[in-house]
């Protein structure tokens, strides 16, 4: 079983972090943000992994430290789980409907970590998460995890229908990308290697 974990302590916050990619969808989250942990059970539901999340930290301060430090940390427990990424399918996408909103994600596991986000919110925050902060958790996990993250929202209204489209489509097309494909040796690249 491919699995990762991450201990990261700062000034701001503490968060334990352990991600099995090959799991059954089971969640235990624990991070203070009652959206952001809806978000991350979900995640994990839809892309079948196995994830634990302990964290504290400054929340009397705002979200923002506790928010991307944990995504932080889910990249490199990614990073960690997918080793040299030998046989890995490596590319998927994802559309996902939630109601009247319609999100799309498309990942690439090359090692080339880069992150564009097409999302317009109408709200400053659903629950106690702030919607500018979605787009920095992509990127947070895009770069850590060394991936290529594409994500979309085509239409919608409602901020809370888009972000959950947004988290079943990443947990979806991540699932796709990091399964093996028996016909493929090595990294799944023509250069032989995969490089940030």
């Amino acid at each position: 079983m491919r699995k990762g974990s991450v201990i990261r302590k700062t000034g701001e916050t503490e968060i334990e972090l352990s991600l099995a990619v090959d799991g059954s969808g089971k969640a235990k989250i624990a991070t203070g943000i009652g959206f952001l942990d809806h978000m991350l059970t979900l995640f994990t539901a839809h892309g079948l992994f196995d994830l634990t999340v302990r964290a504290q930290g400054d929340l009397a301060v705002d979200d923002h430290h506790m928010a991307e430090d944990v995504f932080i940390c889910l990249g490199k427990a990614l990073d960690e789980a997918l080793g040299e990424r030998h046989g890995l399918v490596r590319t998927a996408h994802s559309y996902v409907p939630m109601d009247e909103a319609l999100a799309r994600v498309a990942i690439d596991l090359g090692g080339r970590p880069y992150c564009v986000f097409a999302v317009d919110f109408a709200t400053p925050r659903v629950g106690q998460l702030g919607t500018d902060l979605i787009f920095h958790l992509f990127e947070s996990l895009a770069m850590h995890g060394r991936l290529n993250l594409h994500a979309h929202v085509l239409y919608g209204r409602n901020d809370h229908h888009k972000i959950e489209g947004l988290f079943k489509a990443l947990a979806r097309a991540l699932d796709a990308a990091t399964q093996i494909d028996p016909r493929r040796q090595g990294v799944p690249s023509t250069k032989g290697t995969l490089t940030a």
